[in-house]
């Protein structure tokens, strides 16, 4: 750092800016941005490093049934049981593999989402306001900062207004600061009086400043310091808390079964060695101390696909709260609405509506008449800027609004903005609803204001009429509220323009909006997302409900909604903030139920809308864009914010970012979350019907004093390689078509719900039966030839899992009436491991490792009737279940 850097905050800032090569009209050329970042590094703070692939594959090997096995492996070598030994490290290791393969995809997925939810912020380049990605940022760069934005570098301010800026996370001060760019501070200044000087991480709470970025990354105060730098912990989400709970359940009652069939065979005779090899592995088949490492998997792959589709999550417990979604409410503008305004109607007393075309603005737009003041108005009160070649930046109000104006013929903002000089500014925001400039033109200052109309119309004592300035009577405020009302009827987004002359010298800020002079009100038309109609349809029927939480007026809000369909028989009140700010609480609880529209909100009312939907057991997922809207966010079961228009707290307050800002993309992520929910049950349903499957055919053939079924080798072969495929790919199944139309579920179900424990254990009883039986008939029908019987019991155990994967996918039919295809992961995983299977049967090598012989013909007709046994048997109670339903229903009829 120079000795200049190191005293910024006294140095010129036109000093300042030659020493950073920097111009304050036009920024830094891209290519000094990229000789910048390439001398400097990005402007990132160290952070933890990613978890390399080596340390992912060595953690395969932490987990405690590994750790067993691995035990197990080196016992064999003390007593000369090399091939065990082999085999079951070989197996180890396999599975290892697959498990890394798995994380790391994980890993990679998680890391490419924060990529994509980095914070970005506005920079002057060549000339051209751009939204860059913040670690791109360099010494020199021109910055603009606005309410909400996180502070993405060290920085000194150029001009500010009204600027003020939350430093608690540097210097523990919970009051905002309040900044001038005029500050001069001593070189022991401390941190928290430089008023002149933003800092990276910090938040900006009020006003609108430009600066010039000093320091970058870890030269800024914040990184110095390294405040930042603590990695948030890693939390489980619910369902894993749930399921590791079960784990331990579960690991107990297995360990009781394991050493029953152990004291069974050592009863029988059977060897130590041996049973101790069959109690180990049998432990390692039955635990399922997997089950929360896969469901991190499941969601980690969920979140990736929820990315591809704009939606990328934040905090991995919202997609199961996704899933479980009632209530959505949502912002109009930009969500619901393609946020692309176009002036559409304008109207003044002297010339009634007329539309915004530019020919009729150029031909009617007169010397400092009503509608010369309502352009001049759009094109000098407004942070959007208009480029030499026809670009426009800014929000898309503003953008309509300079656009409008631009076309008037009054010779563009540039021009205006030579005659009438900015001498101050009291910027929008959403409790003003309004904002206003001080420009000087010769001697004399005015003050030009837009806003809402009804918050602009109460300040208005005159209005003009042509070019001469009049008493606003209750004649012309009712002219206005038609014209208001007409263009609210139209679904169009009404701002009224005013202005007010202030003489040679300004008076006191709180003055300038009081009498003022009003001009015209603008309608400008936001239109629906042409998706927006289907997606609330789609949500209607999968039992969530769509709300409307808007600023606008009544009547376009009411407009608008109509025409996407958010007005109900079930709910179609419209309500507005003063209406359901003066209700009681236990009103709003039971009024709410019925509004499908709430317009003219502050965003304080969005907090108290979220805690009445709470109160009624409702789960709400609320959007959000301005700063204000943070506290609704977070406080709402699934916080929404938009990666376009919101602001950095906004975002950092939710659980999921819409890349988009569109509705449409909210009713996707809820069908994802329902389907990463669904997925998740369908392969805990696999998982633990193959454990139960295989536990109940050990312990009920050793206390029937029949030989072992299964040998050590051939469990850990299905738990650790012909199991595991099926599983994962079973967590990539797609959504169901019917998925939208259930309804939600609810976040207090426990893992087992609807069901799910019966169909695990009936399930593994089944398939326990069907090996049991064929390992029977088979010791009959080669009698002592226990090895041919074993392999025949062993391939109808894997066969009836693999065939059991696919009943798996469907919890309310049954696969003869949805067919196999639909997962072409599972058909491939499924032929992959039965290949795996016959591969063992055949290889002489490794027939002698996993003690099987080859199968017959003969054989293997028996092993495929009682493979699918288990499918036959639950397909015909099926059938019979539905039957019988059907007739009791007609009985009742």
């Amino acid at each position: 750092m120079s000795v200049l850097a190191k005293t910024w905050h006294l140095t010129p800032r036109s000093k300042l800016l030659a020493e950073l090569g920097s111009n304050p009209q036009t920024g830094l050329s891209p290519s000094q941005a990229r000789e910048g970042l390439g001398r400097l590094g990005p402007n990132l703070l160290i952070s933890k490093p990613p978890v390399g692939p080596w340390r992912i594959f060595l953690r395969q090997f932490q987990d405690f049934m590994v750790l067993v096995l691995l035990g197990t492996v080196i016992v064999s070598i003390a007593l000369g049981e090399y091939l065990d030994a082999t085999a079951i490290f070989a197996i180890v290791f396999l599975n290892s593999i697959l498990g890394f393969s798995q994380e790391y995809k994980a890993e990679k997925s998680l890391d490419m989402l924060g990529k994509l939810a980095a914070p970005h912020c506005t920079v002057l380049r060549d000339g051209h306001k751009l939204i860059v990605d913040a670690s791109t940022l360099v010494p020199g760069d021109i910055i603009f900062l606005e309410p909400g934005d996180r502070v993405p570098a060290d920085a000194v301010l150029l001009e500010s207004q009204l600027l003020s800026v939350d430093e608690s996370n540097l210097t523990g001060e919970s009051v905002p600061v309040t900044k001038d760019e005029n500050y001069r501070g001593s070189l022991d200044t401390p941190i928290g009086d430089l008023k002149n000087v933003v800092f990276k991480s910090t938040l900006v709470t009020r006003g609108y400043a430009k600066a010039v970025v000093v320091t970058t990354g870890m030269d800024t105060e914040i990184g110095e310091i390294a405040h930042l730098l603590q990695e948030k912990a890693d939390v489980d989400t619910p369902l894993q808390q749930r399921l590791g709970q079960l784990g331990r359940i579960l690991v107990f009652a297995c360990l009781g079964i394991v050493a029953l069939v152990f004291l069974a065979g050592i009863k029988q005779g059977l060897p130590v060695y041996k049973m101790f090899m069959v109690g180990v592995t049998l432990a390692v088949a039955a635990i399922p101390e997997g089950l929360p490492a896969v469901v991190t998997i499941a969601l980690s792959v969920g979140v990736q696909r929820m990315s591809k589709q704009n939606a990328i999550i934040r905090q991995l417990p919202a997609v199961e709260t996704l899933g479980c979604a009632t209530v959505i409410c949502s912002d109009k503008t930009g969500t619901l609405t393609m946020n692309q305004m176009e002036v559409q109607a304008l109207w003044s007393p002297s010339t009634g509506l007329l539309e915004s075309d530019e020919q009729s603005l150029r031909l009617r737009v007169g010397s400092h008449d009503s509608l010369y003041y309502a352009a001049a108005t759009g094109s000098l009160c407004t942070k959007a800027e208009a480029y030499a070649d026809g670009g426009f930046f800014g929000e898309p109000t503003e953008v309509a609004l300079l656009r409008m104006a631009e076309r008037s013929g009054l010779g563009g903002q540039a021009t205006l903005r030579r005659k009438y000089q900015e001498v101050d500014v009291l910027p929008f925001d959403s409790e003003r609803k309004r904002m206003t400039v001080v420009v000087k033109q010769g001697s004399d200052h005015l003050a030009f204001v837009k806003g809402a109309p009804d918050v602009i119309m109460q300040r208005c004592t005159h209005i003009m009429v042509g070019d001469q300035v009049v008493r606003f009577t209750q004649e012309y405020r009712q002219q206005a509220m038609q014209a208001l009302d007409s263009m609210a009827a139209n679904a169009l987004r009404v701002l009224a323009t005013a202005h007010k002359t202030l003489g040679r010298h300004v008076p006191p800020a709180k003055g300038w909006e009081q009498g003022l002079i009003l001009t015209s009100l603008i309608g400008m038309l936001d239109p629906p997302r042409p998706e927006v109609p289907a997606a609330i349809r789609e949500a209607r029927l999968g039992g969530v409900r769509t709300i409307m939480v808007t600023g606008d007026h009544k009547r376009t809000a009411a407009a608008i909604a109509e025409r996407i369909g958010i007005l109900t028989p079930e709910a179609s009140e419209v309500v507005t903030g003063a209406e359901w700010e003066a209700l009681t609480p236990l009103q709003q609880r039971e009024l709410i139920r019925s509004v499908a529209v709430f317009a003219r909100v502050a965003p304080a009312h969005k907090l108290s809308i979220v805690r009445a939907l709470q109160e009624n057991g409702e789960i709400v997922a609320m959007t959000g864009d301005g700063v204000n809207d943070a506290p609704a966010v977070k406080e709402a079961h699934i916080g929404v914010s938009m990666g376009i228009q919101g602001t950095d707290v906004t975002r950092e307050a939710s659980d999921m970012v819409l890349l988009d800002d569109n509705f449409g993309t909210i009713i996707r992520a809820v069908r994802e979350g329902r389907g990463i929910y669904d997925n998740i049950r369908k392969f805990i349903r696999y998982l633990l019907g193959c454990n139960v499957g295989e536990v109940l055919t050990m312990l009920v053939a050793t206390l029937m004093g029949l030989p072992l079924p299964l040998v050590p080798m051939q469990i850990l072969w299905m738990n650790l390689v012909t199991d595991g495929l099926p599983a994962i790919a079973l967590g990539l199944d797609p959504t169901d078509e019917d998925l939208m139309l259930q309804k939600p579920r609810n976040p207090r179900e426990g893992v087992f719900a609807r069901g799910l424990l019966r169909r695990i254990l009936f399930s593994g009883l089944l398939i326990s039966l069907s090996t049991l039986l064929i390992f029977v008939f088979s010791l009959w029908f080669y009698p002592g030839d226990v090895l041919r019987s074993r392999t025949m019991a062993f391939t109808t155990l894997v066969l009836a899992q693999l065939v059991f994967s696919f009943q798996c996918r469907y919890e309310r039919y049954s696969i003869f009436q949805m067919g196999i295809w639909g997962n072409t992961y599972l058909i491939l995983a499924v032929l992959l491991s039965a290949s795996a299977q016959v591969f063992i049967l055949y290889n002489p090598f490794m027939a002698n490792m996993f003690q099987t012989v080859p199968l017959t013909g003969d054989d293997w007709i028996l092993v495929g009737l009682f493979a699918v046994l288990p499918l036959f048997v639950e397909t015909v109670l099926r059938l019979i279940k539905q039957t019988l339903r059907r007739h009791l229903s007609l009985l009742k009829v």
